[in-house]
């Protein structure tokens, strides 16, 4: 019987591919893997490429996502140091970094498994750092009181240590608190307690401010006062010299009566006049008297 060359060579080919097959398996970037000998864990393997193994039975190639998972707790009442409920959720990311360690604790290396012990261990951590920090930490109308970015701290170092010591092959890479909440009972306390804290800062306001209104006029008081009395003694000295020209004046006007009259009358008459007016009045009115020229006699 003759042989078809080409069934033979595709035949080998088919051949070698699944030789290959069984003997090779990829690593994917996104990827590490575990190889077990007989059901147990042998070998990890952290970088991409080809690698060979034992076909099955001897051998097997697990294959396990590299990336970072995210994982939030649930949205549950936890207790502040000074008893106060609140709503908290926490998120964090995690990856992978011993698949060797992380395959046989978590049911032939099931991210769902693994959630779940990281779900328990988040919950329990999370009420314990709550606990040891009062409300005033989380919410306030002082923001030097938050302390945030220290609670987030305490709790990702803790559950690093967690991890590390039940050996889960995981690397827990950030960890920050995702949404917070008040039971309405606490609400209704919490707004008193910053109507409270707000009316303290009105009053103490208000306070500084009358403070500096008292103090603000009691300087206006006193400069004005030294203003007047400044006043007052220029005033003095005017009227002093004033008085003292008036007397040589009237020492001058007792000597010459007549002319004294003769200005007074001008001063009277230019204070008519100063405008311009239409008078109609006896020529004998004093000071008028002055516009008045007697009649000469003809010779």
């Amino acid at each position: 019987m003759k042989q078809n060359p080409f069934a033979l060579i595709v035949g080998t080919a088919l051949l070698l591919v699944f030789g290959v097959l069984l003997f090779v398996f990829q690593v994917r970037q996104s990827q590490v893997a575990v190889i077990t000998t007989f059901g147990k864990p042998t070998r990890d393997i952290l970088q991409p490429g080809a690698y060979l193994k034992w076909p099955w039975p001897v051998q097997k190639a697990y294959k396990l996502d590299q990336r970072i998972q995210n994982l939030e707790s649930a949205f549950e009442q936890t207790l502040t140091a000074d008893g106060f409920n609140l709503l908290v959720q926490v998120y964090l990311g995690w990856r992978i970094s011993e698949p060797k360690a992380f395959f046989p604790k978590f049911a032939s290396g099931t991210v769902g498994e693994a959630e779940k012990a990281l779900r328990s261990m988040v919950s329990t951590v999370k009420n314990e750092v709550l606990g040891t920090h009062p409300f005033s930490h989380l919410v306030s109308t002082d923001s030097r009181e938050i302390r945030f970015a220290q609670m987030e701290e305490e709790m990702l170092s803790r559950i690093r240590e967690q991890v590390r010591a039940n050996q889960y092959g995981i690397e827990v890479e950030f960890l920050g608190i995702n949404r917070l909440g008040l039971p309405e009972s606490v609400t209704r306390e919490v707004f008193a307690r910053m109507a409270s804290e707000r009316q303290v800062l009105v009053s103490d306001i208000q306070s500084k401010g009358s403070a500096k209104a008292i103090t603000t006029r009691a300087d206006a008081d006193r400069e004005s006062a030294a203003v007047l009395s400044k006043a007052e003694a220029e005033a003095t000295r005017i009227r002093g010299e004033g008085e003292a020209k008036a007397a040589e004046s009237f020492a001058v006007f007792n000597q010459n009566t007549n002319l004294a009259n003769l200005l007074f009358k001008l001063r009277t008459l230019e204070q008519m006049l100063k405008d311009k007016s239409t008078l109609i009045l006896d020529p004998n009115t004093p000071g008028l008297d002055l516009l008045h020229t007697p009649a000469v006699p003809h010779k």
